[in-house]
C-alpha cells in the first residue's frame, strides 16, 4: 500500500443550483505520495511537464457525489508534477466539478444548508 498526501483549496464556488440540488466549485487538488523507484541523486526537485502525468501512477481519487468534472486545459492541462531526490511526488491539479447536494428547503428563506466536497479512491 502507498500512503498518498492530499491537501485541497477551494479557489471559488461557482453555483449553487436549489431547482437541480447541486452547487458547482473549482478547487487545487493537491496529492504527495514516495515511490521508491523514482529516486534520484541530486539536491533540487524536477518539475514535469503535465503531460508526461501518463507515464506515472497516480492514485485513482475521485469525487463523491459527483455529476460531472472536467481538468482545466488551457493553454495546457492545469498540472504539476514534482519529483523529490527521495523519490517523493507532488501531483497538483485544477478542476471544476458540480456535485450534489440534497437540500432541505422547508424553512426557506430561514434555511442553512450544509454541502459536503469528499473525496476517495479506490481500493483493490
Amino acid at each position: 500500500p502507498v500512503s498518498v498526501g492530499m491537501s485541497m483549496d477551494i479557489a471559488s464556488i461557482d453555483t449553487i443550483s436549489e431547482i437541480n440540488m447541486d452547487y458547482t466549485a473549482t478547487i487545487f487538488l493537491r496529492q504527495r505520495w514516495t515511490d521508491e523507484r523514482l529516486c534520484f541523486d541530486g539536491n533540487k526537485s524536477l518539475s514535469l511537464d503535465g503531460r508526461l502525468v501518463e507515464m506515472l501512477w497516480v492514485p485513482d481519487t475521485f469525487i463523491v457525489d459527483s455529476k460531472k468534472s472536467f481538468l482545466h486545459d488551457v493553454t495546457v492541462e492545469n498540472r504539476l508534477i514534482r519529483i523529490y531526490p527521495n523519490g517523493t511526488v507532488l501531483y497538483a491539479i485544477r478542476i471544476t466539478t458540480t456535485v450534489s447536494c440534497s437540500m432541505d428547503l422547508t424553512k426557506y428563506p430561514m434555511d442553512k444548508q450544509t454541502c459536503t466536497l469528499q473525496l476517495e479512491s479506490c481500493k483493490i
